[in-house]
């Protein structure tokens, strides 16, 4: 019996050892054939499946309509305010089922979204909009984080009227710092280039991607902007019409024709005019 006993002991500590490595791996969300409708009648995702890992930047990109921005809503709850439904699917946050779960419970979880034209409350002041983003907590290091959000975007510190007077720079810096003040696992960003400078488009990513590295917050990026979304993030999705048409690492998709030549403007000679230009769907590389 003891024979048995110790032959079998190396086996199960390679089980053990090989279960710890696949934990190790699973992504921090996970999205599994989802699909959302709108109004019970309007299809809007169609069987979307991705991973975001523990602490990396993933940019989810796509035209206008392709259903970023209806992914993200799907994730942090806030699809029953348009009357959306996640109808098929499942959407996993650190192994647990979030699919149906209230907003405010979700944001309690981890996940803060921030919305896509920045929705600051524009008549409260810089300083109170970062504190309301910590409505959730109830510990007492409140004060320490204002103060390291503060670090990030010092320009807030200096402006005592009301949001509503700062430029579009700021007013995207305070909704980033007010998803800070959330302490959060996942932060969701729709569109953080949108309205802004090519400088403070720069500036912006920048700061987001410092923020991922000094404190090991994980960002799921939608944003229009490949070029500045793909030099800050790890990995990407490229949605059409509901789905996911293309996926892989940052340097997989720089290198890939179609990227280069819809998102990236790479395509140099090989397109002389728009009159041969095809959509996605209609790409055999896709396929």
């Amino acid at each position: 019996m003891s024979q048995i006993t110790t032959l079998e002991r190396p086996a199960q500590e390679a089980d053990v050892r090989a279960e710890g490595r696949a934990e190790a791996a699973a992504p921090l969300l996970a999205l599994r054939n989802v699909e959302v409708v709108y109004d019970d009648v309007i299809l809007v995702l169609r069987g979307l499946s991705l991973d975001v890992p523990a602490g990396s930047i993933t940019a989810l990109l796509g035209a206008n309509g392709a259903g970023k921005s209806t992914t993200l809503k799907a994730i942090s709850g806030l699809l029953r305010s348009e009357n959306g439904e996640v109808t098929r699917g499942e959407i996993q946050f650190d192994g647990s089922r979030i699919d149906g779960v209230e907003p405010d419970l979700i944001v309690r979880r981890g996940i803060f979204q921030v919305m896509e034209g920045r929705r600051i409350v524009a008549d409260m002041t810089p300083m109170e909009n970062l504190r309301l983003g910590a409505f959730s907590r109830r510990d007492r290091g409140i004060a320490d984080d204002l103060e390291r959000v503060l670090t990030y975007f010092p320009r807030l510190k200096e402006r005592t009227g009301a949001a509503g007077y700062l430029s579009g720079g700021e007013q995207q810096m305070l909704a980033i710092g007010r998803a800070l003040m959330a302490r959060p696992r996942l932060i969701l960003m729709d569109e953080p280039s949108m309205g802004l400078s090519p400088l403070l488009v720069k500036e912006v990513f920048g700061i987001i991607r410092q923020i991922n590295r000094d404190l090991g917050v994980t960002i799921l990026l939608v944003e229009q902007n490949a070029r500045a979304a793909l030099a800050v993030a790890d990995r990407g999705y490229i949605m059409e019409q509901g789905k996911v048409v293309l996926d892989g690492s940052v340097e997989e998709l720089r290198s890939n024709e179609d990227v280069k030549e819809f998102y990236l403007g790479g395509a140099g000679d090989q397109r002389k005019t728009f009159k041969n230009l095809k959509s996605f769907k209609r790409r055999k590389r896709w396929i």
